[in-house]
């Protein structure tokens, strides 16, 4: 065992002792990251505007700061863009990292000196509960990929701009810089392409052992690496033995990266944003991964299906139950308040809290009132797909409202496949017995003659590569949404197939 590995072990059980400890005292945790947020931002424009200097209780809390989204913080926002010093958090940040907005074009998102370090130390202790849970530690001394964005930042008004993962590429610790790949070049290509060609020549001949990226990229890297030797992925990378992952789930494409590796991977789920580090999967046998809850977030749930009330319920951490599907919110020491990060979670377990993400609260579909969500889609094509034994390699789903002629509407499920089924029509029954099992609505519609069993629409070999990339959205951090309750997805797809 090397100096590094043994080095880790130790490191290991120690920072999961100081895990448990707060983990084991959620209640208490949250409260005092809680008063410690408000009382930090007392004196900020935002913390003026909202009375923070009164709020003594959560209550307060509520009644002082109201729900908001990108597009309703904006003003704030843009008052930090411009380099105004106190407005959400005190100072200046350090960084804005830039991501793609559904409705308000490009979004800031603030990261200060208070926060960058959560989002590094949960990308690390996620490793170190591998570590301490499993005592493996040989990978430590191998070569590590992370698939990322461009590290190369920009500028506005004197503050640091880029993708969140090319911010903490600046922050990979020093003790692994030897063994990181890609190279800093390799890095900086924007193209995503262009960028995959050049990992796969940088890495064929390592010594590979962690990998991670969100799982569609990976597998464009994966096949790329198989197509140019010939090999499979865990032939030709003997000592992998970590994939590290986040974005998306990784069920639908779990069967096709054991057959891109030939073998069995353990895997570590993340769940990372902008926003903040919300959680990580610190044991392999537990469902669900563990919330971040000393890592300077405040987290208030709203019940899904209540969430466009006038006046939803919020409530903190104590009052979740397991099983229902909630839209979290977080207050940071970024500067966000009672902001709504658009994802839906699901608790696991409640001792620890333990998290699943069920989807976005934008992404799902009830054009019939059958409130179809991602996590049902997902789990949906993990059965029918294992029944019928076909591999997935992508799909997303839209509803056909007015389908030609007579026929009543229905769900129309656009899937790439790895290799084409030889009975698709079972596959499509298998689906949508999956799916009408999980939700009730659906399956009240298709009894009652609503709407009929869903359609499978084949997309071609790089179909969602080609669609991603017509609306310049191929590769990093950007994700192909499961679910839409409109058309325009499965119209642009339609039109690719059609061409």
């Amino acid at each position: 065992m090397s100096i590094k590995s043994l080095g880790a072990k130790i490191f290991a059980k120690r920072i999961r002792k100081k895990i448990d400890k707060w983990a084991n005292n959620p209640i208490k945790t949250q409260e005092r990251v809680f008063r410690e947020l408000v009382k930090s931002a007392k004196d900020t424009v935002f913390g003026k505007d909202h009375n923070f200097q009164n709020i003594k209780s959560y209550t307060d809390f509520t009644t002082q700061v109201p729900i908001r989204d990108y597009e309703q913080l904006r003003p704030y926002v843009d008052k930090v863009v411009k380099g105004e010093s106190d407005i959400l958090w005190p100072g200046k940040p350090l960084y804005f990292a830039k991501t793609s907005g559904t409705t308000s074009g490009a979004k800031y998102i603030p990261l200060t000196k208070a926060s960058i370090p959560t989002h590094i130390r949960a990308a690390r202790n996620a490793i170190l509960c591998y570590i301490a849970e499993s005592g493996k530690t040989d990978f430590v001394d191998g070569k590590m990929i992370f698939l990322q964005g461009s590290p190369e930042l920009t500028e506005k008004n004197g503050i640091n701009l880029g993708r969140l993962s090319g911010i903490v590429a600046h922050y990979v610790p020093r003790y692994l810089q030897k063994n990181r790949l890609p190279s800093w070049e390799a890095n900086c290509i924007e193209d995503w392409e262009q960028k995959v060609d050049a990992i796969v020549e940088e890495t064929v001949h390592e010594n590979m052992t962690i990998i991670s990226g969100i799982p569609p990229w990976v597998q464009m890297y994966f096949e790329k690496l198989q197509k140019k030797t010939g090999k499979s992925i865990g032939e030709l990378f003997k000592n992998f033995q970590l994939f590290i992952y986040g974005g998306v789930n990784f069920e639908p494409y779990k069967s096709t990266f054991e057959t891109l590796i030939g073998r069995k991977v353990p895997s570590i789920e993340l769940y990372p944003a902008s926003e903040g580090f919300f959680a990580f999967q610190d044991k392999q046998n537990e469902k669900g991964m563990l919330l971040q809850l000393d890592s300077g977030m405040f987290y208030e749930f709203v019940k899904a299906d209540e969430f466009f009330e006038e006046n939803p319920k919020r409530i903190s951490i104590g009052e979740v139950e397991v099983g229902t599907n909630y839209v979290m919110l977080i207050s940071s020491n970024a500067g966000l308040w009672a902001y709504n990060i658009g994802d839906t979670v699901q608790f696991t377990s409640t001792s620890p809290y333990r998290v699943t993400v069920s989807g976005r609260i934008k992404h799902f579909i009830s054009a019939f009132g059958e409130h179809v969500i991602g996590k049902e889609v997902e789990q949906a094509i993990k059965e029918g797909s294992e029944v019928v034994g076909v591999m997935i390699k992508e799909f997303t789903v839209a509803p056909e409202i007015n389908p030609n002629g007579s026929e009543l509407p229905y769900h129309e499920w656009f899937i790439e496949f790895q290799e084409e089924p030889k009975d698709i029509q079972r596959l499509a029954t298998e689906i949508d017995n999956s799916l009408r099992k999980q939700n009730a609505y659906y399956d009240d519609l298709i009894v009652g003659n609503i709407l009929r069993t869903l359609k499978i629409t084949k997309v071609p070999k790089e179909g969602f590569n080609n669609y991603m990339k017509s609306i310049g959205k191929l590769g990093g951090q950007n994700k192909l949404p499961r679910l839409s309750n409109d058309r325009k997805i499965a119209d642009s797809l339609t039109g690719l197939i059609d061409k």
